[in-house]
């Protein structure tokens, strides 16, 4: 295990429509008195000097969050890999912690984990649980952009099948783990 990880930007996922949750910015959705990217952005805030928050509305809620807002180049909303093109594309350093803005209980020990599968392995690294990759718990290298902009003009929409056209290191969690709850839908957010 690396004693020091290098610098990280964060890159935080918020540009969806929002249609499990009626429309509405899930991002912005209260739980516990404070909106789902509030709890994420706590949770990751004293790794990096550079929070990205990847939004395609409500840019003046986020930017309460965030060092640099960034939206899709394509309009209708693309798709979470859209938004991590449009990411990386500004991140000001070399390696991005990738989440999602509904997974307010990620914390710190994972994040840290997955940073140093990512360095040890020179790669991305991505959670797997329970056999499955969660591409929305990642930590990319920069390096990977073109990677993903040419997957993007030959129409690849799916951002874990573009992550996998390279290495990526995984850190593997029991299905269990809280941790990695996605609070899509508003039935979850009760709990």
């Amino acid at each position: 295990m690396p004693a020091t990880l290098p610098p990280c930007s964060v890159l935080i996922l918020a540009g969806g429509r929002g249609q499990r949750m009626g429309g509405r910015d899930k991002g912005l959705v209260a739980w516990r008195g404070e909106p789902l990217v509030a709890h994420v952005q706590r949770a990751v805030r004293p790794l990096s000097d550079d929070l990205v928050i990847s939004c395609n509305r409500n840019q003046g809620a986020y930017a309460a969050y965030a060092d640099q807002l960034v939206g899709d180049a394509e309009a209708d909303y693309p798709g979470p890999l859209a938004g991590v093109i449009a990411g990386l594309q500004v991140a000001r350093h070399d390696w991005v912690v990738l989440l999602a803005c509904d997974a307010p209980l990620v914390d710190r020990a994972l994040v840290d984990a997955l940073r140093q599968v990512a360095v040890a392995a020179g790669s991305a690294a991505m959670v797997r649980q329970g056999g499955f990759w969660q591409p929305m718990f990642s930590v990319l290298p920069r390096r990977v952009l073109p990677v993903l902009e040419q997957a993007w003009a030959a129409g690849e929409r799916s951002l874990q099948k573009a992550l996998l056209r390279e290495a990526v290191g995984a850190l593997e969690c029991s299905e269990g783990d809280r941790r990695l709850s996605n609070f899509n839908s508003p039935d979850l957010l009760n709990g």
